[in-house]
C-alpha cells in the first residue's frame, strides 16, 4: 500500500508498465509449448496510416480477447504488421518529393522511385505501430511483417504462379474503376460516391420518324457510342429496332438494339451505348457484340474518335461537344440541373472514369463458392449471424476480380513476355527469362497480398512450426464496412493455399464509430477525434473501456469525450475503493474462511463475485463486449465499492476475528475483480494487483474461477433489504433537509426488524442514526417494504432542522406546483386548444401536467412528515 499514490495518473506509469510487459517476453508466443493455441492477426494498417478511432476500437477488442485468453492457459499469439499499401504510398510518396525536391515519379526510373519508396517507409512510415503501443496491445512484436517483406513476397508470387497455372488468373479487356490522376485502376472501396450538381442534356440521334432523343449527364462520352437502346416491348421504337442510325459527330453508323435492361419509363424511353465507359453499357454491348470504343487515355483526355474533340480533357470536350450538338440543334432540352451520385478517387478527390482496360483478373468462381461453403456447414461462423445474408449475397454473386495496378510501389505481377509472344509466369523459385524477355510492368492490388495474411505471416509456403500451430487462426476481428474488400477474399484464398482448411474460426464484424449525435466522423464536419489526445489527457484504460462499453456486434456506436472521461472516473473509483481496501489490511495471506464463518456481506459479495464471472465468462465467449463491460462496470462501482468496501468499514471497526475475515474477503474479491477487468484496463489493475499480491503481472496470472460455492439466498436478500432500507433512509433525509454527516436519532420496529438485527449496527452507520434514548420522542416516521416484510423507521428530527422554515419553503414550492399544475390541465380541458395546437404541442403540456402532478404529490406528502409545531 505504501507505495501507490493518492490518485492514478496514467501518464505516470503506462509507458513504463508496457515497456515491462514487452521486455519480459509476455506477449511472445512459442510454437512449441503444449498449450492450447489461440491466434489472431491484426488487420495491418496502411504504413502510411495514423491511429485513428476505428483502429482504437479494432484493436481493444483484439486485445480483450488475448489478454483473456493468454490468462486462460492459451498460447496467445497475436501477430501485428502493416500493408504496403499501394496507392496511398505511392501518392505520399509523389507529394513528398514535389515538396522537397520539386521533382515528379517520371523524373527518376523505377528503380530509382522505388529506392525513394523505402527510404520514406524507413523514416516516416509505420509511426502507428508505435502509437498502437499507447493502447496497450499485447501484440508479438518479434513477429511484426510487412506485406512486402521477403517472406511475404515470396508468398505472394506463390499463390499468384499456383492460381496461373490453373488458370484461375488470366489477362482479359474489361471495364475498370479508372483514376485519370493515377492513371491506374483501383478498386471499388477507393472510390468515394459523392452526390453532385449535374447537368442532364437530352440529345437528338437521327432525323425525323426515325429519330430518337437521349438524355446524359456525360455528354463527352457519345463519342464512344456503339448503339441506342430500347425496350423490346416498347411499341414507340419497334419500327426502328434492327436499323441503324447515324451518329451525330462522327458520321458513324449505329444501330438501335432492343434489350430488356432499359427502363421504358425513364425519360425518352431510348439510352446511348457507350460499352467502353459505362459498367451497364459494357453488359449491353456483350450481349450485343457491339464494338467498344475507348476514347479516353490514361490521364481522361479524349483520343482516337477522328474528331476536332481529340486532345481535350473529358471535362473541356463535355462542354464543347454539347455546344457543337447545339450549333446542330441537336439539343432538344434545355440542360437543366440534375443531382447524381459520382465516383471519386478516395486517394486524389478527382472522379474516377469507367473506362475499358487490359488488366490480370482472377477468376473468384469456384474461390467464391468454396468461402459460401465454409460459412454453410459451419467451418467459419460470423458474428453478428445477422451479417451472413450479406457475406452469402457477396459470395453467391461475385465478379471475377481486377488485381493489377498501374503503379510502381507494389508486388510486380511475375509474368514476363518473350520477343516472340510467348508469356511465362515465373515463381519464386524459378529462373527468370534471359534477354529479350521483360517483365508485366503492372503491380498486384493492394488487396491481393492482405488476402494471403492469415497464412503468410506465419511463414506460408513453408511449413513453419508457426503455421502448424496457429493456422487456422482463432478470431478475425474487423469492421463490417471490409466484409466483402478483405474477409472474402481471406477466405478465397486461405481456403485454396490450405488445402481447405479456413483462415479462422470465428469472423467478429464490428461498426462504425459516430459522434455523440450518430454523425458519421469526416474531417468535414469537424467531428474527428484523434484517440491518442484521450489516452494523453484520461489514460489509456479509460479510452479502451469506453470503446469495449459501446461495442455491440455488427452495430455502429456512438462516442464522446464526456463518456471516456466518466470511464475515467470508473478508473479512479477502483483506484480509490483499492487503496482503502489495502490500507486496511486487505490480502489473499489465506484461503477464505469456511462459510459459517462469514457475514451476510462476505457471503453476499464472494456470490456475486462468482456470478460475474461466470456473466463475464458467457458473454465474451458471445463477443458481447458492451454487455460484459457493462456487467463488470456496475459489479465495482455499484456492489463493491459502493456497498461492500462501506459494509467492511463496520466490520473491520469490530475488531477481532470478523476483522481479520473481512480483510481476507476484500482482498480475494478485490483479486478476482482486477483479474476479470485487467483485459479491458489492463494498466489501472496491473498497478493494483501487485500491491495487493506482490505477484509477477496479471498479464500472466490466472483467469479468475468460480469458487464453487452454492449461492446463499437467504444472506443475498438480506443484503439487498438492507440496502433498500439505508437508501430508502437516505432519500428519507434529504427530503428532510438534513445535511449529509448529520446524525440522528432514530428506532427501528416492525416485522422486518428482527431479521436485520444483525444488521442495526451497519445499517445506523451507513444512514448516519444513532441509538434511540429513553427519552425519545420521534418527530418523523417511514415504512419501508421490503422482502423480509414491511420495516418503520422513526427518527427524532427535533433540532435538526428549521422546521418552520422548511414549511414556508415547501409551501411556497407546493403553491407554485399546483399553479402550473391548473394551468396544463385548463388548457388540455379546452377544446379549442386541444383541436387545434399541434400534435407535438398538446403532447409537450401533457408532460408538463404529469410532471408537476408528481411534484404536488411530493410536496404534500414531504409537508404531512414535517414534525408539528
Amino acid at each position: 500500500m505504501s507505495d501507490l499514490p493518492t490518485h492514478w495518473v496514467p501518464a505516470e506509469v503506462e509507458e513504463q508498465l508496457y515497456r515491462r510487459w514487452v521486455d519480459a517476453g509476455y506477449f511472445t508466443a512459442d510454437p512449441a509449448s503444449d498449450k492450447p493455441a489461440f491466434s489472431v492477426v491484426i488487420p495491418p494498417p496502411n504504413v502510411t496510416g495514423s491511429l485513428h478511432l476505428g483502429h482504437a476500437l479494432n484493436n481493444t477488442l483484439i486485445d480483450v480477447l488475448v489478454r483473456r485468453k493468454r490468462m486462460q492457459g492459451f498460447e496467445a499469439l497475436w501477430v501485428l504488421g502493416m500493408d504496403h499499401a499501394g496507392i496511398a504510398t505511392q501518392t505520399r510518396v509523389e507529394r513528398h518529393l514535389e515538396a522537397t525536391e520539386g521533382k515528379s515519379r517520371t523524373d527518376y526510373s523505377r528503380e530509382e522511385f522505388l529506392d525513394k519508396v523505402w527510404q520514406w517507409k524507413h523514416e516516416y512510415g509505420g509511426k502507428i505501430l508505435g502509437q498502437m503501443r499507447r493502447l496497450g496491445n499485447s501484440v508479438d512484436w518479434s513477429r511484426e511483417r510487412f506485406t512486402m517483406d521477403p517472406g511475404l513476397s515470396r508468398a505472394v508470387q506463390t499463390i499468384f504462379k499456383m492460381l496461373y497455372d490453373q488458370g484461375l488468373i488470366y489477362r482479359a479487356e474489361r471495364l475498370v474503376n479508372w483514376s485519370p490522376a493515377l492513371r491506374s485502376a483501383i478498386s471499388d472501396i477507393e472510390v468515394d460516391y459523392q452526390d453532385v450538381q449535374g447537368e442532364l442534356v437530352s440529345m437528338r440521334y437521327g432525323e425525323g420518324d426515325k429519330s430518337v432523343v437521349v438524355a446524359t449527364t456525360r455528354v463527352e462520352t457519345m463519342l464512344g457510342d456503339t448503339a441506342v437502346a430500347v425496350h423490346p416491348d416498347d411499341s414507340r421504337y419497334a419500327h426502328l429496332v434492327g436499323t441503324q442510325i447515324e451518329h451525330p459527330l462522327t458520321g458513324r453508323l449505329i444501330p438501335i438494339v432492343a434489350d430488356s435492361y432499359v427502363d421504358p419509363e425513364f425519360g425518352s424511353g431510348a439510352v446511348k451505348i457507350t460499352p467502353a465507359h459505362d459498367p451497364n453499357d459494357f453488359e449491353i454491348g456483350r450481349r450485343h457484340e457491339l464494338p467498344m470504343l475507348t476514347i479516353m487515355d490514361e490521364a481522361g483526355t479524349i483520343t482516337g474518335t477522328g474528331t476536332e474533340f481529340d486532345g481535350m480533357d473529358r471535362f473541356e470536350a463535355r462542354v464543347a461537344v454539347r455546344e457543337r450538338l447545339a450549333e446542330q440543334g441537336r439539343i432538344v432540352a434545355e440542360k437543366r440541373p440534375y443531382e447524381h451520385s459520382v465516383g471519386h478517387c478516395s486517394r486524389t478527390g478527382v472522379p474516377i472514369e469507367p473506362r475499358l482496360s487490359l488488366q490480370w483478373w482472377v477468376k473468384v468462381e469456384p474461390l467464391a463458392k468454396a468461402s459460401g461453403d465454409a460459412v454453410r456447414d459451419g467451418r467459419v461462423r460470423i458474428h453478428p449471424p445477422e451479417q451472413e445474408p450479406r457475406w452469402f449475397g457477396w459470395v453467391d454473386d461475385m465478379h471475377d476480380w481486377c488485381i493489377s495496378r498501374q503503379l510502381w510501389w507494389g508486388h510486380r505481377i511475375p509474368i514476363y513476355y518473350g520477343p516472340d509472344g510467348e508469356i511465362a509466369c515465373v515463381g519464386p523459385d524459378d529462373e527468370v527469362p534471359g534477354e529479350g524477355w521483360t517483365q508485366d510492368p503492372d503491380v498486384l492490388d493492394t488487396w491481393f497480398s492482405s488476402a494471403l495474411w492469415p497464412f503468410s505471416t506465419l511463414g506460408w509456403p513453408e511449413r513453419t512450426p508457426e503455421l502448424e500451430r496457429f493456422y487456422p487462426t482463432s478470431v478475425m476481428v474487423t469492421g463490417y464496412d471490409i466484409l466483402f474488400f478483405w474477409v472474402a477474399r481471406m477466405m478465397m484464398f486461405g481456403l485454396y493455399a490450405m488445402d481447405g482448411v479456413q483462415p479462422f474460426q470465428h469472423v467478429l464484424l464490428h461498426g462504425l464509430i459516430r459522434d455523440q449525435f450518430g454523425k458519421k466522423m469526416t474531417k468535414s464536419k469537424g467531428n474527428v477525434v484523434n484517440p491518442l489526445e484521450w489516452v494523453d489527457d484520461y489514460g489509456a484504460d479509460a479510452t479502451r473501456f469506453t470503446l469495449a462499453r459501446g461495442s455491440v456486434p455488427g452495430a455502429d456506436q456512438a462516442i464522446s469525450e464526456e463518456w471516456v472521461a466518466g470511464s475515467r472516473n470508473f478508473c479512479t473509483k477502483l483506484w480509490n475503493a483499492s487503496r482503502y481496501a489495502l490500507s486496511n489490511g486487505a490480502n489473499i495471506a489465506g484461503e477464505l474462511p469456511p462459510h459459517d464463518e462469514l457475514t451476510d456481506a462476505d457471503r453476499w459479495i464472494i456470490d456475486r463475485a462468482d456470478a460475474v464471472i461466470v456473466e463475464a465468462d458467457e458473454l465474451y465467449e458471445r463477443f458481447q463486449f458492451g454487455k460484459a463491460c457493462e456487467a463488470l462496470y456496475h459489479f465495482v462501482w455499484d456492489e463493491y465499492c459502493d456497498w461492500y468496501v462501506e459494509l467492511a468499514k463496520v466490520q473491520i471497526a469490530e475488531g477481532g476475528q470478523r476483522a481479520e475475515r473481512t480483510r481476507l474477503v476484500l482482498g480475494h474479491v478485490l483479486d478476482t475483480m482486477l483479474r476479470v477487468l485487467h483485459p479491458v484496463i489492463p494498466f489501472v489493475t496491473e498497478r493494483l494487483w501487485i500491491a495487493l499480491t506482490g505477484g509477477e503481472s496479471l498479464v500472466v496470472a490466472q483467469w479468475p474461477q468460480r469458487r464453487g460455492r452454492e449461492r446463499d439466498v437467504a444472506a443475498d436478500e438480506r443484503i439487498q433489504d438492507v440496502r433498500k432500507l439505508v437508501t430508502e433512509i437516505r432519500r428519507f433525509r434529504s427530503e428532510q433537509g438534513l445535511k449529509p454527516g448529520q446524525r440522528v436519532a432514530a428506532r427501528l420496529s416492525g416485522p422486518a426488524a428482527v431479521g436485520l438485527a444483525a444488521h442495526d449496527r451497519a445499517v445506523r452507520v451507513l444512514a448516519k442514526l444513532d441509538e434511540p434514548s429513553e427519552a425519545f420522542t420521534p418527530s418523523a416516521s417511514l415504512e419501508v417494504l421490503l422482502g423480509a416484510g414491511s420495516l418503520t423507521v422513526e427518527l427524532d428530527l427535533s433540532g435538526a432542522i428549521d422546521v418552520a422554515a422548511e414549511r414556508k419553503r415547501l409551501t411556497k414550492d407546493l403553491a407554485a406546483a399546483e399553479k402550473e399544475l391548473a394551468g396544463c390541465v385548463a388548457k388540455l380541458e379546452n377544446p379549442n386548444f386541444t383541436d387545434k395546437a399541434p400534435a407535438d404541442v398538446v403532447a409537450r403540456i401533457s408532460e408538463r401536467r404529469d410532471t408537476a402532478a408528481a411534484e404536488v404529490t411530493r410536496l404534500t406528502e414531504r409537508l404531512a412528515a414535517l414534525p408539528q409545531a
